[in-house]
């Protein structure tokens, strides 16, 4: 007797078996041909999200793969963890905290909470302190030491608190801003030289942006601009100078900043764009600019929250990545940002996505059965048609792309070439060229037989080799807070899926510890017996 009864979900076990089965099933046929068995691809698999839009019917996922990508999503939870995190529950596990960078976005009267503790006021309040902040630096009436007003922001810091801001300026600066925003990372006092060259003192305010005010690099940065401020400036005043952006202001205080501006220990450092950290692009774009910008992200979100699984974008680019590097073990993916404006996007992207998903052990402690997060690298179309994309289109190994296109990238009517670069190099990476073809239009172009027999191998293109193409009408305020919380909520389902926390770094911190340990060894003047051979090998060539 037949039950009425709906067909009980999948584990989560048996949903990757059949996901990885559908997926090698589907790598048989061609894909280009999958567009012709599948009438409706090209509708299901691109949509719209919050002003973006994304065509995913060049991956090689054929109907029996994306049902069984959604079931996956469904069996592991992605549902339950996304109200989870815009709930302000302990998603980050490990050190249990919220993770809640959509609340500061949130349009103001959000009602967000972190742990139960409400945080929208608190939120709300440091955006008007900043605006007016901003308004007051921007108009001249907050000025330096010595009544001059502010001409240039020295941004300093690292990791998460240098690689958004820095990717928001590229993106969305004037080409002669009215206040020039440089950045410092590095440890190099190379990169520091070069960013106080040509600056005054009397006209540059410089901003040291640590969530802890300890990382070692940041300060070190951090001395170097205090001591140049102090070489040309009179000690009275000097501190409006120097602001501090921390969840530590009594740290900041202590060491000399005159002002600061915070953010809560539930914004993980590569998250924290939305905040205070980004002061300096407030600074130099302008409060309101930066406005549209939180308003683009706060759009995705909705989108994120709202849509269905089977049309949603976070959900979707991440279940593509998890056909490609799960089911069918490709190890790295390429980011090929197609306008100058967003060269910083890939090393962005590998902040986010491989210091979130780089883990070896599940949520519970266990080793993971499978990948996790690829390597991500990436450089501006057309650059990298002329550096890596040899290997994408003709090496062994298979690399998924994602192409970013605006339609407008700058006033002058110029973009077709960019993007039809971008869009010839996808249909490329998809339908390939045969030997045969190869070898017939050698023929054509006037080769003779043994030529053409001899080269046609190495005009061979294989094709079938997957890829997203992400298109954004300009690069606006709006398209790009969308971008990049499309690219945050993304990293996030996959890490749900693949059962990992995507919100701590503890790979991060070994390296830190020996650091200060070998710079102990630097102080003394020679390594100490704790060292490996190699080690002590190499710092005694250095000292």
């Amino acid at each position: 007797m037949l039950s009425d009864a709906p067909p009980s979900s999948p584990t989560p076990d048996t949903a990757w078996t059949a996901l990885g089965n559908a997926a090698r099933d589907a790598a048989k046929a061609r894909l280009a041909a999958l567009f012709a068995a599948e009438p409706d691809r090209l509708d299901r698999l691109t949509l719209e999200a919050a002003g973006l839009h994304l065509d995913l019917s060049k991956q090689g996922w054929d109907s029996a793969t994306f049902g069984a990508a959604l079931d996956l999503a469904r069996a592991t939870g992605v549902e339950a963890a996304r109200a989870r995190l815009f709930g302000g529950e302990a998603v980050n596990l490990t050190e249990g905290r919220a993770v809640l960078h959509p609340a500061l976005r949130a349009s103001d009267g959000a009602a967000c909470a972190a742990l139960g503790e409400p945080v929208s006021a608190e939120v709300e309040a440091t955006r008007r302190a900043m605006a007016a902040y901003a308004d007051a630096v921007r108009s001249g009436r907050e000025t330096g030491a010595t009544g001059r007003p502010f001409r240039a922001v020295v941004h300093i810091g690292i990791g998460g608190s240098d690689l958004g801001p820095r990717l928001v300026w590229d993106a969305l600066r004037p080409l002669d801003p009215q206040i020039d925003v440089r950045f410092v990372a590095n440890i190099d006092p190379r990169e520091m030289a070069e960013a106080l060259t040509g600056l005054e003192p009397e006209t540059t305010l410089a901003i040291v942006v640590s969530k802890t005010f300890t990382t070692q690099e940041t300060l070190a940065n951090a001395d170097l601009a205090r001591a140049w401020l102090a070489a040309g400036l009179p000690e009275a005043g000097r501190e409006r100078h120097i602001v501090g952006v921390t969840a530590a202001p009594g740290r900041a205080g202590a060491w000399g900043c005159g002002r600061t501006f915070g953010f809560r220990d539930w914004v993980g450092g590569r998250y924290s764009l939305w905040s205070a950290v980004s002061l300096g692009c407030i600074l130099g774009l302008g409060p309101e600019v930066f406005e549209r910008f939180l308003r683009g992200a706060e759009a995705l979100d909705r989108h994120f929250l709202e849509a269905p699984l089977a049309r949603n974008a976070p959900v979707l680019l991440a279940l593509a990545q998890i056909v490609n590097v799960d089911a069918l073990e490709w190890p790295a993916r390429t980011v090929a940002p197609y306008a100058h404006g967003l060269r910083r996007l890939p090393a962005f992207l590998q902040q986010l996505e491989m210091e979130s998903n780089g883990k070896r052990v599940t949520r519970d402690g266990r080793p993971v059965g499978r990948q996790t997060c690829p390597v991500v690298f990436g450089e501006p179309g057309t650059n990298g048609q002329h550096a890596f994309f040899q290997q994408i289109h003709q090496g062994p190994m298979v690399v998924p792309a994602e192409f970013i296109v605006v339609r407008r990238t700058h006033e002058t009517p110029t973009e077709a070439p960019l993007w039809a670069n971008a869009l010839a190099q996808a249909q490329a990476l998809m339908i390939g060229k045969s030997e045969a073809e190869a070898h017939a239009e050698l023929l054509a172009g006037g080769a003779s037989a043994a030529e053409a027999d001899r080269l046609a191998a190495h005009k061979t293109f294989p094709g079938d080799r997957p890829s997203t193409t992400i298109l954004l009408p300009a690069l606006t305020p709006e398209a790009l807070g969308a971008l990049l919380a499309l690219y945050e909520h993304k990293t996030f389902v996959e890490g749900v899926i693949w059962d990992i926390n995507s919100f701590d770094q503890w790979g991060v911190e070994l390296g830190k510890v020996l650091a200060k340990a070998i710079l102990k060894d630097v102080d003394a003047g020679a390594p100490s017996g704790t060292l490996d051979p190699s080690t002590a090998d190499l710092l005694t060539r250095l000292l």
